[in-house]
């Protein structure tokens, strides 16, 4: 039985997940401190963050809405990591730490979502 959050592998994974992102968007030009870094960091942080809260909330409904809050957070992140491959700054940057991590923690919360109530949910 899992006690806390930090026994999750994929809060686990996402906490890696939200290493990768600080040190590709340390990358990132001066200009885009206020804009796409930020909105990046802020999405990655808040997928271990959610999980957390969630996990510590009392019900399985709370920690299901938290997950699906991470999973939303993830594909916000998915959104912000490719607009970043399409700009002339940012398009020759390896983003493929962040892609694997990203792509497997979110398999992680779809799953997790779908074991605890698999009749609710419409994919």
């Amino acid at each position: 039985m899992i006690h806390s959050y930090r026994e999750l592998i994929v809060w686990q994974r996402s906490i890696e997940l939200v290493l990768a992102v600080y040190k590709l968007t340390d990358l990132f030009p001066r200009e885009e401190v206020y804009g796409l870094t930020s909105q990046m960091r802020r999405a990655a942080v808040s997928i271990p963050s959610n999980i957390a809260e969630g996990r510590f909330r009392g019900t399985k409904n709370d920690f299901l809405n938290f997950l699906r809050i991470s999973y939303s957070s993830g594909a916000e992140l998915e959104t912000q990591v490719e607009i970043a491959k399409r700009l002339p700054k940012t398009s020759k940057l390896n983003y493929s730490e962040v892609d694997s991590l990203l792509e497997e923690v979110m398999k992680m919360l779809n799953k997790m979502i779908k074991n605890m109530y698999p009749n609710k949910l419409k994919s």
